[in-house]
């Protein structure tokens, strides 16, 4: 966070500086643009495979053959969840927000793809229906479905809490549910537990000094976040203990409520899709 009162003057030319346009870093006019047309055609006729109730304060996992689709829905009451996914027979391709991010921006939506962990970087899974496409940023600055922020972990708690305990940070959650699905122990899990898609979570960062902020989200039973699997994934989803997150997380007195993940095969893959290979980068060339 930068300081509020600046503890060196302005040079002459400050305004020059400052008043330069901005460049996109990853310019993304070369990675094919789905359409979305297609995959909503392919939903047609559809078969529900599986369901999973994750408890509210709590995480589940599930799993998507490549090729499927799998939706998440908000069905009680005003909640936010945060997503892990893994390539199924290798948990060290997980996904990877921050690149996610760069390429795609702040917050998601229809279209947008959720890339893969080096060296793979590939498409994992692709946006195909947002239900809060309406949302956009608000007055404030904020959107929903992030990959700014990391998830709710037990350590920040206990670092900005003065050694406060929370056992059911979505970091937590995450953890015992991979543990319990992949039959790893809880050190063991840890390691693969990773920065999320905070699904349905309203955040942004503040104009004045930049912080990461969270308000209430404007999920509603009914409203979901759906998603094609490009790949086999092995995903968790945690209903965060903070709700809707409108005033804090990591909580035993906010609202929670849970959260549904389905999984459905469609009737025929969608027209023009392809399973992605993994990145053409050869290592060997740079050692």
């Amino acid at each position: 966070m930068k300081p509020k009162l600046p503890q060196h003057p302005a040079p002459q030319d400050a305004a020059i500086r400052a008043g330069i346009a901005p460049v996109i870093c990853y310019p993304v006019e070369g990675l094919p643009r789905p359409d979305t047309r297609a995959y909503q055609a392919a939903r047609e006729g559809w078969t529900k495979l599986s369901e999973t109730l994750i408890p509210p304060r709590d995480a589940r996992c599930f799993s998507v053959p490549q090729g499927h689709f799998f939706r998440i829905t908000s069905i009680e009451g005003p909640q936010v969840g945060d997503l892990n996914l893994w390539a199924t027979d290798n948990l060290s391709e997980r996904f990877y927000s921050g690149k996610t991010r760069a390429l795609h921006g702040t917050h998601l939506s229809t279209g947008d793809r959720l890339w893969s962990s080096f060296p793979s970087l590939r498409p994992m899974a692709l946006i195909t229906d947002d239900s809060l496409d309406w949302y956009g940023f608000d007055a404030f600055g904020g959107a929903v479905h992030d990959v700014i922020g990391t998830r709710c972990d037990p350590y920040t708690h206990a670092l900005l809490s003065n050694g406060g305990q929370y056992h059911y940070c979505c970091h937590s959650n995450l953890t015992r549910a991979l543990a319990d699905h992949a039959g790893l122990t809880l050190e063991q899990a840890e390691q693969h537990v990773h920065d999320v898609l905070n699904v349905f979570m309203c955040t942004g960062f503040t104009r004045d000094t930049g912080q990461y902020f969270m308000k209430s989200s404007p999920v509603r039973p009914g409203d979901y976040l759906e998603f094609f699997a490009e790949i086999d994934l092995t995903g968790a989803l945690s209903a965060c203990p903070g709700g809707d997150c409108s005033s804090e997380h990591s909580s035993e007195s906010a609202a929670c409520y849970p959260l549904l993940v389905e999984v459905f095969k469609p009737a025929r893959t969608p027209k023009g899709w392809a399973a992605p290979a993994v990145n053409s980068y050869n290592r060997s060339h740079g050692r």
